[in-house]
């Protein structure tokens, strides 16, 4: 008996003096993952979905496809294939048939993420289940049926005039409800085929119509971009409605030719604060030097921030050496608003990044010393988007003595550039314990070619 309980002292006192790892070994946060998708509750896998969503994360994607092949909940369904459909990522085709054929079976949600999967993947196959779930008088489904319908028929030619003729004939045939009408206008739009571009020339060109209609139909022919449409576009200029001008001159962007320029710059002047927004979008889609001038009045004068917003971004999509100037006055004016400065800046960092880089960072800085946070995070943002090796040095100080924000900001400057130099830093956050920053690393020192271990010291 004193044997035996010696030996157990013995046993317990070894055991106490076993490293760490020998005792327990470490779980993963990927494991930790894997046990939350097969074990967890519904609530706890939405969580994870949206966290791998948060971290574009994509290394869970072969258990979630496995998970929803047995499940008939609708939350995770439906947390799925939204989570797939965002990244229009194939895969989950066949359970998303199995919702769609037998929609009398599952969640009204888990239904309709099905539906707006097999239209983000343009999933052929898929054409006739839909059209049966729309001729079936399910109104909780057709509007998303219709737009679906859409996005699958603009992959495939064959698919597209059949779903056009489709489309116009249940409009006007099927005496479909306004919202109805409207989607289906909209998925014109989508689908992309000429045939559609008299029957919504029709409808945008009407002043009988709904205003809400008329739009959809503008935004519908500028997608098309037919010229057969430009008549009913430059019509609806002239409406006494600022939202159908509005709707007009944004969709003047595809269209070519002295009349819509002259449209686009008349549109600046209009009061209704959308139609200008609409002009400097149109502006900023066809790169249009004449706007410049206009541009950079609203940029500095507007008073509705929205369409100081777009001129400066139309003024970053022409790009020329006028525009850099005029962008760099805004960036560099500590006097303007953190808005404008942060909008100007991003332009600047993504046309040129190695001329304006180490100016920007130096305004970062300065924003940082001034206590001036909401300026500084944003500008930390776009930085950390910028195609220089001139980020090196900041993404080496943000690696070492910043917080977790901008540690990651770091490790993304040092994938978009292939900072190597830089490996050892990012693998000092491989460790666990950094949790989502942890897989994140893992994932740039991949990236990068460059070897870790876990059984490295963090």
């Amino acid at each position: 008996m004193k044997k035996r309980i010696f030996l157990c002292l013995a046993a317990a006192v070894f055991i106490q003096f076993l490293p760490a790892e020998e005792k327990t070994a470490p779980v993963s946060l990927e494991d930790q993952r894997r046990e939350t998708l097969r074990y967890g509750t519904e609530n706890e896998i939405i969580d994870l979905i949206q966290a791998l969503k948060n971290e574009n994360a994509d290394y869970l994607d072969g258990e979630l496809a496995s998970v929803i092949e047995t499940t008939k909940n609708g939350k995770i369904l439906s947390g799925v294939f939204t989570f797939f459909a965002d990244r229009e990522k194939p895969g989950l085709e066949k359970r998303a048939m199995a919702a769609v054929e037998y929609w009398d079976e599952e969640t009204n949600d888990s239904v309709i993420a099905a539906i707006d999967y097999l239209g983000k993947v343009k999933a052929e196959e898929a054409t006739d289940p839909l059209i049966d779930i729309i001729n079936s008088n399910e109104s909780r489904f057709m509007n998303n049926a219709f737009r679906a319908l859409g996005r699958i028929g603009s992959a495939s030619k064959d698919e597209s005039d059949f779903i056009a003729d489709y489309l116009i004939d249940f409009y006007d045939q099927k005496n479909p409800t306004d919202e109805n009408m409207r989607e289906i206008i909209v998925a014109l739009g989508e689908l992309g085929n000429r045939k559609g571009t008299a029957f919504l020339a029709e409808i945008a060109g009407n002043n009988d119509e709904r205003a809400t209609r008329r739009m959809a139909a503008l935004g519908a022919l500028s997608k098309i971009g037919d010229s057969e449409g430009l008549p009913a576009v430059i019509k609806s200029l002239q409406s006494s409605d600022p939202n159908v001008r509005a709707a007009a001159v944004a969709a003047l962007g595809p269209f070519a030719g002295d009349e819509v320029e002259t449209a686009i710059l008349e549109a600046f002047r209009d009061s209704y604060y959308r139609t200008r927004i609409g002009a400097a979008q149109a502006a900023s889609e066809r790169k249009m030097t004449a706007a410049v001038p206009y541009l950079k009045y609203r940029a500095e004068r507007d008073d509705v921030p929205a369409v100081k917003d777009e001129a400066i971004k139309a003024l970053g999509a022409i790009n020329t050496s006028e525009t850099s100037e005029i962008l760099s006055t805004l960036f560099f004016n500590r006097k303007n608003s953190d808005r404008v400065r942060l909008v100007a800046g991003e332009m600047l960092i993504k046309n040129d990044p190695d001329a304006f880089a180490e100016r920007f960072i130096a305004e970062l800085d300065e924003a940082k010393t001034k206590n001036q946070t909401p300026l500084y995070n944003g500008l930390s943002r776009i930085i950390a988007q910028a195609e220089t090796k001139k980020v090196e040095d900041l993404a080496l100080r943000f690696l070492t003595a910043g917080g977790v924000v901008e540690k990651s900001y770091a490790i993304d400057m040092a994938v978009k550039n292939k900072l190597t130099s830089l490996g050892n830093q990012i693998k000092e956050l491989t460790d666990p314990k950094n949790g989502s920053l942890s897989r994140k690393a893992r994932d740039a020192l991949d990236k990068l070619g460059i070897p870790y271990s876990d059984a490295e010291p963090d």
